[in-house]
Formats: structure tokens, C-alpha cells, sequence
């Protein structure tokens, strides 16, 4: 493997590090605090490798921080039977509204892109259900945000370093993220 390529990415991540607003992400533990005092609940979405990363927070955010949350790709046999007899763009907002999403609840997203025309329109329709149900709304996103910064109470941008790094820069990003955000709720 080229040396330069590893000493490269790692040198991005690092300037990644301290282009990251901490100031928002000090914002996202405050709002999860509270909604964990009210007994609220969690709702994590993504796709692809962010999908991935919300199992994963799942389980950190329910066994570390002690609060009730779930991601609707967690449950495949639901999501594939969603997309088959409804489509893909209803799947989060169907799963949403049959979890009676409310005020005292959150949405965070983890997206590469926030979701735009044609692309990640499946959170996007979830996201207005939920604003219309009043949840808070928290994103981690990079490129412009897209709808997710848009329409959030706080979103976390992680800023475009390299274009041809932009998704695994992105997704390692809402692991530090969200790996930081899980243990400050306990501190």
C-alpha cells in the first residue's frame, strides 16, 4: 500500500477533527439528555453504510446511554416487505408513524448527502412526518447537508475535505460522533 495514500487520509481525518463544531454536538447531547429524562425515544436512520453505522448506535445508545432507541433497517423482514408493497420512499415514514412518533421523541440522521431530489428520499419523507409530529430532529451529514440541514433542530456537518473521500470520511465521522455524543450522556 502507498505510505502517501494512509498518511494522506489520516491527515484529512485530523483537519476533519478540527473543523467539527463542537458547539452543535455539545447542542445534540442536550437534546438527548432531555429527551431521555422524558422518557422519549430514539429514532436513527440511514442507508447503505449508515444503516449500518445506526444498528450499531442502536445498541449503543440503549445498553450505554440507557435510552430507548431503534432503527427501522434493524428489522429486515419489515423493511423489505415495506419496499415491496409500498416502495422505498415510504419505507421510514410508514415504520415512523406505525411507532406513533410524537414530541417527546428524536430523529437522528446519519447520511453522506442529507437527502435530495431523487436521492435518500425515504428519510426526507420521514423527516417531515416527524417535524410535523414535533421530534426533534438531529443530523450528521457532510456534502451541503442536503434536506437533513435543512430541517434540523441541530446538524452536525461534516465537512468535505477531499471529494473522493466524501462517504468514508462521512460515515467513520458519525461513528466518532456518535461514539463521543453516547458516552458524554454518561459522563
Amino acid at each position: 500500500m502507498d505510505k502517501g495514500y494512509i498518511s494522506n487520509y489520516l491527515k484529512e481525518t485530523g483537519q476533519i477533527a478540527q473543523m467539527i463544531s463542537v458547539d452543535d454536538i455539545n447542542k445534540c447531547i442536550g437534546i438527548l439528555k432531555d429527551t431521555k429524562k422524558g422518557e422519549g425515544r430514539l429514532f436513527i436512520l440511514g442507508v447503505g453504510g449508515s444503516a449500518a453505522n445506526a444498528s450499531h448506535a442502536v445498541n449503543d445508545f440503549r445498553k450505554i446511554s440507557g435510552i430507548e432507541t431503534y432503527a427501522p433497517t434493524d428489522n429486515v423482514a419489515e423493511l423489505s416487505a415495506r419496499t415491496n408493497d409500498d416502495g422505498w420512499d415510504s419505507t421510514f415514514v410508514e415504520w415512523l408513524k406505525t411507532s406513533k412518533i410524537s414530541a417527546t421523541d428524536v430523529v437522528l440522521v446519519l447520511s453522506v448527502g442529507g437527502g435530495s431530489e431523487g436521492t435518500s428520499v425515504n428519510i426526507i419523507n420521514a423527516l417531515k412526518l416527524a417535524k410535523e409530529r414535533g421530534a426533534k430532529i438531529l443530523s450528521i451529514v457532510s456534502k451541503d447537508g442536503g434536506y437533513a440541514r435543512m430541517i434540523s433542530d441541530v446538524c452536525i456537518l461534516i465537512p468535505v475535505i477531499s471529494n473522493v473521500r466524501i462517504t468514508p470520511h462521512a460515515e467513520e465521522w458519525q461513528g466518532i460522533i456518535w461514539h463521543l455524543m453516547v458516552n458524554a450522556m454518561v459522563e
